[in-house]
């Protein structure tokens, strides 16, 4: 070692060994907590649109309590039922992808698995069941329509389009995903058993999937096919409504089979209308 201008130099020497640590009383112990660095910023979100909406885990306050987010001047705005007529108060409902949908609606074709309520209760979604609806509606009406004008050709017989089909699909199905659910909601609530409204509306609108690809073979002229694929749509959706709400309707006492019963042959009813009223051919003598 050698010193020169007041520095001190290390010639070619290696050091080994280690630094103590520092003790006495001015020692300063320094801790850093963990940091997420592949999120930024750093936010607790969970969802894909933001963290200051998310879905409420029991929808007994589905439109009662403000986001995390909401500034304090608008909490005291959107507090209660006023919620419900912002667009605020369904943006987590309609937080999924196209890989959340496909999945939900391969699970609605395989209705016995009954994991449907149990994968979306902390997200249910009003995307897929609003899109579901508003196909089934014009697919029901085109194909329906379709297949009575081929009837009618066929014999040689005079047709008219009947613009009532698109009128009375959109109020059969609009009307049934939405006011079925409600119903089942304020049962369930009765029976001290109180299911989320928003997953009642999710479970319904995705259970309606099964009656495109219905209506669709339905184009088939024949009669008993046309019974055939009805009977089996309809058998389909009421066991995954069925399945999914058995467990928790469970809890409602000594009457949660006629719940469920009623609950499944309601859902066949709706196949049965499907079949009559758009699938079933009568052609004039004019």
């Amino acid at each position: 070692m050698m010193s020169s201008g007041g520095y001190t130099t290390i010639d070619n020497q290696k050091v080994s060994g280690s630094v103590p640590a520092a003790t006495g009383p001015d020692h300063v112990t320094v801790k850093f907590a963990e940091s997420n660095l592949q999120t930024f910023p750093p936010s607790e979100a969970q969802g894909k649109i933001s963290a200051a909406y998310r879905p409420p885990q029991d929808a007994d306050d589905t439109f009662s309590k403000p986001g995390q987010g909401s500034a304090s001047g608008e909490d005291s705005q959107q507090n209660g039922w006023y919620r419900m007529f912002t667009v605020a108060a369904y943006k987590p409902y309609f937080d999924v992808d196209t890989a959340d949908v496909l999945e939900r609606i391969r699970d609605s074709l395989f209705p016995f698995k009954g994991s449907f309520n149990e994968k979306t209760s902390d997200n249910p979604d009003l995307y897929g069941p609003f899109w579901i609806c508003t196909t089934l509606i014009f697919v029901a009406a085109a194909i329906g329509t379709f297949v009575t004008y081929v009837a009618h050709k066929l014999q040689k017989k005079e047709w008219n389009y009947d613009i009532n089909l698109v009128t009375w699909s959109a109020g059969l199905f609009y009307g049934y995903v939405t006011f079925v659910p409600l119903a089942l909601y304020v049962i369930l609530k009765y029976f001290s058993a109180p299911s989320g409204l928003v997953q009642l509306w999710c479970l319904y609108g995705y259970s309606l999937f099964i009656f495109i690809p219905a209506s669709c073979l339905s184009i088939i002229p024949v009669e008993i096919f046309r019974w055939v694929v009805a009977g089996v749509a309809g058998f389909m959706s009421a066991t995954f409504v069925a399945v999914n709400l058995r467990a928790h309707i469970v809890s409602a006492g000594e009457r949660w089979f006629l719940i469920v019963a009623g609950i499944f042959l309601l859902q066949v009813a709706l196949a049965v209308i499907l079949k009559l009223y758009f699938f079933t051919i009568t052609v004039g003598t004019n």
